[in-house]
């Protein structure tokens, strides 16, 4: 069964507070030649495995793991709103053999999903709804958090899945890699915002412009050197690139999640996407990373990556 991946950073900021123009023109070029890989494997079913940032899962009921049997996008950050073309027999064939294989899984009829999962496709397709997707909701930000390692177990368990559909499949990883912006946190934060990460699902026009707004002032002060945010981190972004290149899962399995935030900040929780998707990928057999771009960008909150492999 044909299985491509590509694992991408992803950002709100982009458009909105862009880093020097050659920064930007030099990312678009690596998102290109991204797209262009994914063209040329022309996949017929997209499994996509993303955050959320409080605007599909809220704290009303936080699933570690969730498939979408349909979804659609709540549009922030100026992206295409709308319904996503969800297969659904697809999506319960996944969720049934991933709680086979002993990883539990939820499943959502009506999957809110936001920028996480929105901004990769807008990349590397034409429209949300050019290829059929599934998407996976993997909990990054929402404490308490599970140990890193359950989300390779998931990613594991999709790509044993996905290799008994006979179809094309393209893996995405959505997220990461080092950055610490301004997400709220339950146990540090106001009442109203606690309000708001139990029951603020579908705000108003007026208050996700002040949300979005606040994201964008927040990452001015980050980009000046102001703010109580932790810096980007290259160093531990390369090891994580060069664990996940080598199929080197264990030199993630066995950290604690007080590791991705002391090297990577609170939102480092990410890169269990990326993990996940090369997982799948692994479950084919030994593979090959065939692109990988990195830079860190603290216009965008982001240290920023872009990967694509093949199974060998």
């Amino acid at each position: 069964m044909p299985l491509a991946l590509c694992t991408t950073s992803h950002s709100p900021l982009i458009g909105l507070h862009d880093p020097d123009p050659q920064v930007r023109a030099e990312v678009d070029g690596v998102l290109a030649e991204a797209r262009a890989f994914v063209t040329g494997f022309a996949p017929d079913l997209v499994v996509v495995f993303a955050p959320d940032h409080y605007n599909g899962f809220l704290y009303d009921m936080m699933p570690s793991f969730c498939v979408g049997a349909a979804a659609s996008s709540v549009g922030d950050y100026g992206l295409p709103s709308g319904p996503l073309d969800v297969d659904r027999d697809t999506a319960y064939a996944i969720a049934t053999a991933v709680l086979d294989a002993g990883v539990d899984v939820a499943v959502s009829e009506d999957m809110q999903v936001d920028h996480g999962l929105v901004q990769p496709l807008t990349f590397l397709f034409a429209s949300l709804t050019a290829v059929p997707v599934v998407p996976v909701f993997i909990n990054c930000v929402a404490e308490p958090l599970g140990p890193a390692v359950r989300a390779r177990l998931l990613g594991a368990a999709v790509g044993e899945a996905v290799r008994e559909l006979g179809r094309r499949v393209l893996v995405v990883g959505s997220g990461g890699l080092s950055h610490d912006p301004p997400v709220p946190r339950l146990a540090e934060a106001p009442p109203e915002v606690v309000e708001r990460l139990k029951h603020g699902r579908n705000p108003t026009r007026e208050q996700r412009a002040q949300r979005e707004g606040r994201t964008i002032a927040a990452a001015r002060d980050f980009a000046a050197g102001r703010g109580p945010f932790r810096p980007l981190n290259p160093a531990w972004d390369a090891l994580v690139l060069d664990s996940l290149a080598a199929g080197d899962f264990a030199a993630l399995d066995g950290r604690g999640n007080d590791w991705f935030v002391e090297e990577g900040g609170h939102s480092a929780h990410e890169v269990r996407t990326w993990i996940a998707a090369y997982a799948a990928l692994a479950a084919q057999g030994p593979y090959e990373v065939r692109s990988r771009y990195y830079r860190a960008i603290p216009e965008w909150f982001a240290g920023f990556a872009t990967t694509t492999a093949l199974p060998r």
